[in-house]
């Protein structure tokens, strides 16, 4: 037994030695100063780079031509602290792509194509601080749900995109947040807007700029103002505004009473029926016990 044991010693040393250097080895045409850091900006990448060590902490791929991240990408890198992805050509994020990155803290989207941010983009990203989104022209929608489940973010970053309005819904999951950056978006002054300009009024103390920093063009003749020389009167004929979506509740809610009106009419008329009919059959046979 022993000299088999003594054979395999060498044979096991030798498959460590592998499994290590292959966790640490740097992939081609970037650079690692140390076991946790993987550098390949401004390397004319247009895919991902591999191998990348397992055990990374901070992966720099900015300046690059990444067009997309694949969704099971993370799944293997639970150690990432770091990513930052800033000028690429990425147009769009699966959802569900960052929901097994429990230990990210900062990610850098900015600077790429991205058009949209979807519910369930960063799924349940808890650890996440500081996210920035800014610089991508093409962004004209954030759904909603986009941030659910972001509740260490702290900084947001959404600064000279595409947007025109926003439903403040997206921003009140985010409790713990600081700085919040908005500028340079094509905003609309219009009552979908209203919501969301009541939100910043009240959250002012974390934009950079202030509500100084942000314009808005107003719905009549296209020109620029300032947010700061808005008022909540300024969107007083927006007070009775309806969304489609108000609309269409209103409607089913309409249908809906109506519905249960009619139901409750006929079973009481059919109840009121009933009583007629057995008062009739009562004095009918009355009647007949006389005679």
């Amino acid at each position: 037994m022993l000299p088999c044991i003594n054979w395999l010693q060498p044979f096991l040393a030798l498959l460590s030695s592998t499994l290590l250097t292959r966790a640490h080895n740097c992939p081609s045409s970037c650079l690692c100063p140390d076991h946790h850091t993987v550098d390949c900006q401004g390397q004319g990448l247009t895919r991902l780079p591999s191998p990348i060590p397992l055990d990374v902490r901070r992966l720099l791929l900015s300046d690059n031509w990444i067009p997309l991240i694949p969704s099971d990408f993370l799944v293997l890198y639970s150690d990432l602290v770091y990513l930052d992805l800033r000028n690429n050509s990425l147009s769009a994020l699966e959802p569900g792509t960052l929901s097994t990155s429990s230990r990210l803290v900062y990610l850098d989207l900015g600077s790429n194509n991205l058009t949209e941010i979807q519910s369930g983009t960063f799924g349940e990203t808890q650890s996440l601080i500081k996210l920035r989104l800014g610089n991508n022209p093409h962004l004209s929608l954030v759904e909603k749900d986009a941030f659910v489940g972001l509740t260490s973010l702290r900084e947001l970053e959404l600064e000279r995109n595409g947007l025109q309005g926003m439903d403040v819904r997206a921003l009140e999951p985010l409790t713990s947040l600081r700085v919040l950056r908005l500028e340079g978006n094509p905003w609309v002054c219009n009552c979908h807007f209203a919501k969301l300009f009541v939100w910043l009024t009240e959250n002012r103390q974390k934009l950079p700029t202030g509500m100084e920093g942000l314009e808005c063009s107003l719905p009549m003749d296209g020109s620029l103002i300032s947010l700061s020389l808005l008022t909540e009167a300024s969107f007083r004929e927006c007070r009775g505004y309806l969304s489609l979506t108000d609309i269409l509740i209103v409607i089913f809610s309409g249908i809906s009473v109506s519905v249960v009106a009619i139901i409750a009419s006929f079973f009481l008329a059919s109840l009121v029926h009933c009583f007629q009919r057995l008062g009739k059959a009562g004095q009918t046979d009355e009647e007949e016990g006389n005679d």
